[in-house]
């Protein structure tokens, strides 16, 4: 008697697991319905940038998270990463937007963004974990050629 419980319960905790299988695949496909991607509104006005150079530096380094020109990953689409990404870019564009210059929604931060990029806080270093996005990783050559152009398209914005 003892030992046909034993399996009753050895059946019961394998269709357990294989419930909790399928409902976590039910609740991934569900949240994939919940509309938290990123989107690219237009482009409403670039700065006019120093150098073709330093435009090339911003695109690489600092587009996907600072301009109404991201690029996500295929796996970054796919909710909940989709929902930290979106996040993240809505930040970063609320600091500085290369794709909305001069407008209202320009923060503070574009001020600081030479001497941000210069310290090596941006691109900041989670950007390009595991090789991702390896072009953002940028030399320390490239990092001082990025922030001079920035600090001197700033200035010439003003």
């Amino acid at each position: 008697m003892l030992g046909d419980m034993g399996k009753v319960g050895d059946v019961l905790a394998k269709r357990w697991w294989q419930w909790a299988l399928v409902g976590a695949v039910v609740v991934f496909l569900l949240i994939q319905l919940v509309p938290y991607r990123v989107s690219n509104p237009p482009v409403v006005n670039e700065p006019t940038w120093d150098s073709p150079q330093t435009r090339a530096l911003a695109v690489t380094a600092c587009y996907d998270c600072h301009s109404n020109e991201s690029k996500p990953l295929w796996f970054e689409k796919i909710a909940p990463i989709s929902w930290w990404i979106n996040n993240h870019v809505e930040e970063g564009r609320s600091a500085l937007n290369f794709s909305e210059w001069g407008t209202s929604k320009q923060g503070e931060e574009a001020r600081e963004a030479a001497e941000t990029v210069r310290e090596g806080e941006m691109p900041p270093s989670n950007y390009t974990w595991l090789g991702l996005h390896a072009a953002a990783n940028l030399t320390a050559k490239q990092r001082q050629q990025l922030a001079d152009g920035l600090r001197a398209t700033i200035a010439q914005s003003k």
